[in-house]
C-alpha cells in the first residue's frame, strides 16, 4: 500500500466529489425508445439566459450543478451564443424537462456533453435515453471523433450505469473541489439532501 495519506480534508463550506470521465471514440447504436415517449428534443439555439438558469436548476438542482450558477450573466450569454456551444431540450406540452449541451470548444473533432439530464418527473420514462440518442447521433453527424463526459459520486445513483449501457467507457477519475452554492445563495440549502453542508 502507498505511504500518501488515503484521506484529504475539504475546507469548510465546500463540497467534494469523485468525477469519472467517460468517452465514446466510435458511435454506439441508439438504444429502444418506447413507442408511447411524449415529448420531442427540440434545439434550444437561442435561449435567454433566464431560461436556461430555470431548466438548469430544475434538472440539476438535485444533483449540485453549479457551474452555470457561478458564472456571470455576461459570460452565460456569451456561452450560449458561442458557435461552440450547442443546446437541445427535451419539450413536453410546452415545457422544457431535459437539458442537453454540447460544448465544441476544444476542436479537432472532440465534443464534450457538457450538461446532460431530465427532471425528475422524466426519469424513468425513456426521456433520458431519447436525448442521449440525440447527443450521440448529432456529435458524429458532425464529425466528432470524440465524444466524451463527465459524471460524479453526487449524481444520480444510476448515472454511470446509463452512460455505460448507452456506450461510453470510463477512462478517468478526479477528485472534484467545489463551493458549495447552497451557501452562496443560488440553491436553496435543502437541494441535494444527500450532501451535507459544511459551512
Amino acid at each position: 500500500m502507498s505511504d500518501s495519506p488515503r484521506f484529504t480534508p475539504i475546507g469548510r463550506g465546500k463540497i467534494a466529489a469523485i468525477a469519472t470521465t467517460l468517452e465514446m471514440r466510435e458511435e454506439a447504436p441508439p438504444r429502444a425508445e418506447p413507442d408511447s415517449l411524449d415529448g420531442e428534443v427540440v434545439s434550444l439555439e437561442g435561449i435567454s439566459a433566464d431560461d436556461y438558469l430555470d431548466l438548469f436548476r430544475r434538472v440539476g438542482q438535485d444533483y449540485l450543478w453549479l457551474t452555470r450558477l457561478f458564472m456571470t450573466r455576461e459570460a452565460l450569454e456569451a456561452t450560449l451564443a458561442s458557435p461552440t456551444t450547442e443546446v437541445f431540450g427535451e419539450r413536453v406540452n410546452g415545457r422544457l424537462e431535459g437539458l442537453l449541451e454540447l460544448d465544441w470548444s476544444e476542436g479537432g473533432g472532440i465534443c464534450e456533453i457538457k450538461y446532460f439530464g431530465v427532471t425528475a418527473a422524466r426519469q424513468a420514462t425513456g426521456a433520458a435515453r431519447r436525448l442521449m440518442n440525440h447527443a450521440i447521433r448529432t456529435a458524429f453527424s458532425k464529425g466528432a471523433t470524440r465524444l466524451w463526459l463527465h459524471t460524479n459520486t453526487m449524481d444520480h445513483p444510476r448515472a454511470l450505469a446509463f452512460y455505460a449501457r448507452s456506450g461510453f467507457k470510463a477512462v478517468a477519475q478526479e477528485v472534484e473541489i467545489n463551493d458549495d452554492p447552497r451557501l452562496a445563495g443560488l440553491l436553496p440549502r435543502d437541494a441535494a439532501p444527500h450532501v451535507p453542508i459544511f459551512d
